[in-house]
């Protein structure tokens, strides 16, 4: 590998844009070439970004490492493409367009024993990361992800958002669930058929803990909201304004001054050191796979379980 590792990025869109600036930025990796098949759209993102541009992947002889922020449904043949030549891989979410090809492709990198990441971001959430380091044990979640319509996102808000929380939920309590149960709704004319509108999931886990969670893409303002419940505080993230209060009940008495109840509540609001945004985070994580300095056996092991909860949510398609 060269003192830099050459990074390769298939994906020109939205996201792909956000990769390719991060990456550019990086000063630890070079973005080498951005793949587009689409030249006008491919080559002024990697002509602002100091890239190459290519129509398809090239031969991955001279780089190091590949991302792919491409459609969902070239994943599968981009990926094993990328294994096949012994490549570490950073994917956006879903690894694949069903389970099992995403088991399929998690099954050769872990034979190749080679690094692969998927691009469930809000791990890197900096308000996520310090929530984690206070958590003691966890015993109810909740998660809203709610967000005005987009038109250029009009598959299932399963794969765009629900996964996020579901993925939280399992990092928090550090197991798969043992159960999942799911309801599903379809509302906007504007969206492809069968793909829902409205996502609400439960999660059981071994220990007694629950998680609820509810996705929406047909809100009218962004909620990223996240609470942890312990038995004695509660933690409150805010994943938007990047920040988390902790919630203490000390005592509730009655008094009578006429003013009935009175409850004591203390208030913690912890400090969040300054961070990186997320994707620079991941990334960063990424290279760290790329050049061994992190577990890429741990990390193969944290995709599959919350693929495997939204695979079986989108099942209740077929109840619809």
């Amino acid at each position: 590998m060269s003192a830099r590792p050459r990074i390769a990025l298939v994906g020109a869109g939205n996201m792909g844009s956000h990769h390719a600036r991060v990456i550019s930025q990086s000063p630890d990796a070079d973005l080498a070439v951005l793949v587009d098949p689409r030249e006008e759209v491919g080559r002024a993102v990697a002509d602002r970004f100091g890239a190459e541009w290519a129509p398809e992947l090239p031969d991955l002889g001279d780089l190091d490492a590949v991302v792919v922020a491409a459609a969902t449904e070239a994943h599968f043949e981009l990926a094993m493409q990328v294994l096949s030549q012994d490549r570490p891989l950073l994917i956006e979410k879903p690894v694949a367009d069903s389970l099992l090809r995403t088991e399929e492709i998690l099954a050769e990198a872990d034979r190749r024993d080679l690094p692969i990441m998927c691009g469930l971001l809000e791990r890197w959430n900096p308000a996520v990361m310090a929530a984690k380091s206070v958590l003691r044990e966890p015993i109810h979640i909740r998660a809203m992800r709610h967000s005005p319509y987009a038109p250029r996102i009009r598959t299932g808000v399963s794969w765009d958002l629900l996964v996020h929380d579901v993925d939280l939920a399992i990092q928090l309590f550090g197991t798969e669930p043992t159960d999942v149960s799911a309801q599903l709704g379809f509302f906007h004319p504007s969206s492809l058929v069968q793909a829902e509108d409205v996502a609400e999931a439960t999660l059981a886990f071994a220990n007694g803990g629950v998680a609820q969670i509810s996705a929406s893409r047909i809100g009218q303002h962004k909620v990223r909201s996240l609470t942890v419940h312990e038995l004695d505080r509660l933690i409150e993230v805010d994943l938007l304004r990047r920040n988390l209060t902790v919630y203490r009940h000390v005592s509730e008495a009655s008094v009578d001054d006429g003013m009935g109840f009175r409850q004591q509540t203390i208030i913690e609001i912890p400090e969040i050191p300054p961070a990186p945004e997320p994707l620079t985070a991941q990334f960063t994580r990424f290279l760290e796979l790329v050049e061994s300095r992190a577990d890429a056996a741990e990390e193969r092991a944290g995709i599959l379980p919350s693929h495997r909860v939204i695979d079986h949510v989108i099942a209740q398609r077929a109840r619809a």
